[in-house]
Order: structure tokens, then sequence, then C-alpha cells
């Protein structure tokens, strides 16, 4: 399933609150994100549908094994492009700003060509 850079940001948003809090509800999403509840509540409802997530009777969310799955990948990029950028020089702020932005992006190829890159030089 290919998804949008929005998709991709809820996912990885709601893994991360889950790993930090547990429990994941649309106002935490919607707080940690910066944005309106209902959009959140939008796209909760179109990636229910999408079987990326499930949501229990008291508004916890969930990830689906297939959206942990997307989460999961775009959450390495984030981490290891942050990372990346670090040792380069970059401050941490504009390095986790600019990873946020191009790991929706680079593609797989390039990604583990930094990878290799990273692990062959970082030791």
């Amino acid at each position: 399933m290919s998804l949008q850079e929005s998709g991709e940001m809820y996912l990885e948003t709601i893994l991360i609150l889950s790993k930090k809090n547990g429990a994941v509800r649309a106002v935490d999403i919607a707080e940690h994100m910066d944005i309106s509840k209902p959009a959140v509540s939008k796209a909760m409802a179109k990636y229910r549908e999408e079987k990326l997530i499930q949501i229990d009777a008291s508004g916890n969310i969930t990830l689906s094994e297939e959206g942990f799955l997307i989460a999961k990948k775009i959450y390495e990029r984030h981490v290891a492009l942050t990372g990346f950028l670090m040792q380069l020089g970059v401050d941490e702020d504009t390095a986790t700003a600019d990873a946020c932005r191009i790991e929706h992006v680079i593609s797989e190829k390039s990604f583990e060509a930094m990878k290799r890159h990273n692990e062959k030089y970082s030791k």
C-alpha cells in the first residue's frame, strides 16, 4: 500500500505516542501533530477503513500489523536520517526537521546506500 506523506506521518505519530504513553487517542495525535481533532478523526476513520489501525470502544488507537510495518519503516528512516545529518554537523533541531521531510521522499535504494555508508564510516 502506498500512502501519502500525511498518512505516513499519522502512522509514525501513533507508533511514537504508543511507545511513549501506551494508549493513544485522537486528541493525543492532534496535540502532537498540532492539527485539529476533527482532521485527526477524519483521518482515523479512513485508516480504520483501510485496516491500518484499530480503534477500541474507549477510543484507543492501535496500529494493525500492516500499519505497524509502515510506521516502523518511516520511524527507522527518521531516526537514521536525523543521526546521519547530525554526524555531518547539522544541529539536532534542523536535522530532525529535515529528516522529517526527507523520510517521505527518499527512495529505498538511496536510503539503503546511506545506511551502508553510515555503517562503514561511523566505526
